[in-house]
């Protein structure tokens, strides 16, 4: 349901399978399979015999995900976001390189060759890519600042899904990722921070230009 209320998954949108979803989120296929079920009998995912289960239209921005609504975070301007992030994101993943261990640099690890994986698929490459974020927050050993900037990551998910559609955006995101996953290994601080500060920039700059695409937001936002 989170992936849905920040519009990481659209109404149409097919969803990995029940085998890919349990590696990437990593919990068990029954788990996912319930999951389904559930969201299936609130009408938020239709499922449909022989064929990829779907999301439903269905309105779910109302919902705190995790401290604030999606709609909350998207209506602070994209400055504001990005300064936020560079100065809470990046002392949030100094403190996980100090807290780092092997069995979250073997989650990311297994993550990133799930990146390598999603081809040209912005949906199931955003997937993975949460959860890679997600990962590092979540060892900084602060839950509520892991929680903060796990709404920041959110900020303006309907433009980060139409960059990461752009050509060599899967691929630049990846490198990105194996420059942070190196700077982990080596328990290496200032490297683990220059990295994050570089993918936040490009992902800063990505988003910018969407946001002044009047084309695509014709296109993509139904506005004029």
């Amino acid at each position: 349901m989170v992936l849905i209320a920040t519009n990481m998954l659209r109404a149409g949108d097919e969803l990995p399978g029940e085998r890919e979803l349990a590696a990437v989120l990593d919990v068990s296929r029954e788990t996912i399979r319930g999951a389904i079920q559930s969201l299936s009998a609130q009408g938020i995912l239709e499922v449909s015999q022989g064929s990829r289960t779907r999301v439903c239209k269905v309105d779910l921005s109302h919902l705190r995900v995790v401290i604030a609504s999606s709609h909350r975070i998207d209506s602070y301007d994209l400055n504001s976001v990005h300064a936020a992030r560079l100065l809470v994101e990046l002392d949030v993943v100094a403190h996980a390189a100090d807290n780092v261990d092997e069995d979250l640099l073997q989650k990311l690890e297994a993550l990133l060759e799930a990146h390598r994986n999603c081809g040209d698929d912005a949906m199931r490459f955003l997937i993975c890519d949460r959860e890679f974020h997600v990962a590092i927050y979540r060892a900084c050993g602060n839950p509520l600042l892991a929680d903060f900037v796990t709404d920041l990551y959110t900020y303006m998910m309907e433009y980060r899904r139409g960059a990461m559609a752009q050509a060599g955006a899967i691929k630049a995101s990846c490198e990105d990722h194996g420059e942070i996953l190196r700077a982990l290994r080596q328990r290496d601080r200032s490297a683990v921070v220059a990295a994050f500060r570089h993918h936040l920039t490009r992902i800063y700059e990505t988003t910018r230009e969407m946001l002044a695409s009047s084309e695509w937001t014709r296109q993509n936002i139904g506005t004029t």
